[in-house]
C-alpha cells in the first residue's frame, strides 16, 4: 500500500460537476433577473438581494465540493476543500460509510467518515450523482483499505 494516496475528482468528473454548478448558478441568476424585471422599482433590490442571499450558500458549497480532495496517509486523512483543511487520524475514525441521498433526478452518493467523537464528515472528492459509479466504488474501497491497514497496525 502506498504511503499516500489522493482521492479527488478526475478530469471528466470535474467537468460534469462544473457544468452542473454553472447551470445552477445561471438558474439563480435568471431567477434574480426575472424578479428584478417584474418587481416595482421600490421593491426590486429587496427581491434581487433575497434571491442572491438564498443562492450564495449553495453556490459556495458547490464550489467547495468541486475543489475538494482527500489525502490518505498511514496516520490518517487530510480533508482539503477550498475554504478549509482538516486532519482526522485513523484512531478517531469509528467507520467509513456510503451515504445515499435521494434527489429529484435520482440519487447522490458520498463517502462519510464517522468519528468516535464529533459529527460525521463528508470526504471531499467522493461525490457522485450516478448509479453504480465504478470510480466512486474504487474510491470507497481505497479509503476502507487504508482504514483496515491502520487498524491492523
Amino acid at each position: 500500500m502506498p504511503p499516500q494516496t489522493w482521492i479527488r475528482f478526475d478530469a471528466a468528473e470535474r467537468r460534469r460537476y462544473w457544468w452542473r454548478a454553472g447551470l445552477t448558478t445561471l438558474t439563480f441568476f435568471g431567477m434574480a433577473w426575472a424578479v428584478g424585471l417584474s418587481a416595482s422599482a421600490a421593491e426590486r433590490w429587496w427581491w434581487v438581494g433575497g434571491v442572491a442571499v438564498l443562492s450564495l450558500p449553495m453556490i459556495f458549497s458547490m464550489i467547495n465540493q468541486g475543489y475538494g480532495a482527500t489525502l490518505l496517509t498511514t496516520e490518517g486523512m487530510e480533508l482539503h476543500t477550498l475554504f478549509r483543511c482538516r486532519s482526522v487520524s485513523w484512531g478517531e475514525v469509528a467507520g467509513i460509510e456510503e451515504r445515499c441521498l435521494p434527489t429529484r433526478s435520482g440519487t447522490r452518493s458520498e463517502v462519510r467518515v464517522v468519528r468516535v467523537r464529533g459529527r460525521a464528515l463528508t470526504v471531499p472528492g467522493t461525490l457522485t450523482a450516478r448509479m453504480y459509479d465504478p470510480e466512486f466504488e474504487a474510491k470507497l474501497a481505497v479509503i476502507r483499505q487504508y482504514r483496515a491497514h491502520a487498524a491492523d497496525s
